[in-house]
């Protein structure tokens, strides 16, 4: 699991420890722990619905979530998705172990790999297309990440599109303490390190790795929910130290700090605890969600279908029909 890696962790800005000079601190504890469910996407890419079973009203802003991967294809297996629209909402895609290829109907795309992220906000409406570039085709290889759905506030759901490439050297590295673990921010604040995402709604969202026996104690916006969704290995999570495991996504509640934990002994495969760590202001807005469209009305996303089905949504490049 490469993402993006540091040899020596000790150069790092520490985290300093939320429970020292602030008194009477809050740690958060957890509400609820939920397994992905397995399935498939687009093409057939296998994922785990990361977010499956869950109240949304804990998960606000945030409304979907897909593990893709850990998978080993062989040559000629490599899937993606083909093209297809959105509105009122953004894609974060954050790819850990191989490549993938975006294009839009507004310009954005490009190739990311190890480490970099692919923020893609729909707006009034966007199509897009996700695949492998055809190298991963011909060759197989290890492909794993994940994409965030975001919801939009009823204000910005018809923003003009926009995308955003953030590369793994742009993210703030952070540490903990004791130089055992390597958090990535890749939006929102840590301890007063900010990540490179620009977001229309407040949140948070960090990659942490944590060797065998390391602990990570880290200061929590109020204002925001908190989720830790485990990529792999195991560990424990919250005050009370609720174990966790891989697939497994930790719903916790209010506080003003959260503990991840990784335990002594991992599997040979998965050496360290590798942890997503999200948070976001809550919307506090209807949810209307149906197939690629998240309004506040069920009848906005009948309009988004019919918008769509028109060609109102943007038009496929000539290039990449």
């Amino acid at each position: 699991m490469p993402a993006l890696t540091v040899a020596d962790l000790t150069v790092l800005p520490r985290i300093p420890a939320p429970d020292g000079p602030r008194v009477g601190v809050t740690e958060r504890g957890v509400r609820s722990v939920t397994t992905a469910p397995q399935g498939y996407e687009g093409e057939g890419f296998p994922v785990r619905r990361a977010f499956a079973g869950v109240d949304l009203a804990l998960l606000d802003p945030f409304v979907h979530m897909d593990q893709m991967g850990e998978v080993e294809y062989a040559p000629g297996e490599p899937k993606g998705t083909p093209w297809h629209p959105h509105r009122g909402f953004e894609t974060v895609t954050y790819i850990v172990d191989g490549t993938f290829e975006h294009a839009d109907s507004h310009g954005g795309g490009g190739s990311i790999s190890d480490g970099d992220t692919q923020w893609m906000t729909a707006g009034g409406g966007v199509l897009h297309i996700e695949r492998p570039p055809e190298s991963l085709v011909v060759s197989g290889g290890l492909f794993h990440g994940l994409q965030l759905w975001v919801n939009l506030p009823r204000a910005q759901k018809w923003v003009q599109p926009r995308y955003q490439d953030l590369r793994p050297g742009q993210a703030a590295l952070l540490t903990s303490p004791d130089a055992g673990a390597l958090v990535r921010v890749i939006a929102g604040e840590i301890a007063g390190h900010a990540g490179p995402g620009s977001t229309y709604t407040p949140m948070t969202m960090a990659h942490a790795s944590l060797e065998p026996g390391a602990q990570l104690h880290l200061p929590w916006d109020l204002e925001q929910n908190a989720l830790v969704y485990v990529l792999s290995g195991d560990g424990t999570v919250g005050a009370e130290g609720r174990r966790v495991h891989t697939g497994q996504l930790v719903v916790l509640g209010p506080g003003a700090s959260l503990r991840v934990a990784a335990e002594r002994v991992q599997e040979a495969r998965h050496p360290k605890l590798e942890v997503v760590l999200l948070g976001g202001r809550p919307i506090r807005e209807p949810v209307a969600w149906g197939g690629p469209f998240v309004m506040n009305t069920q009848q906005e996303v009948r309009e988004a279908m019919v918008d769509f089905h028109a060609g109102r949504l943007g038009a496929i490049p000539a290039e990449r029909v």
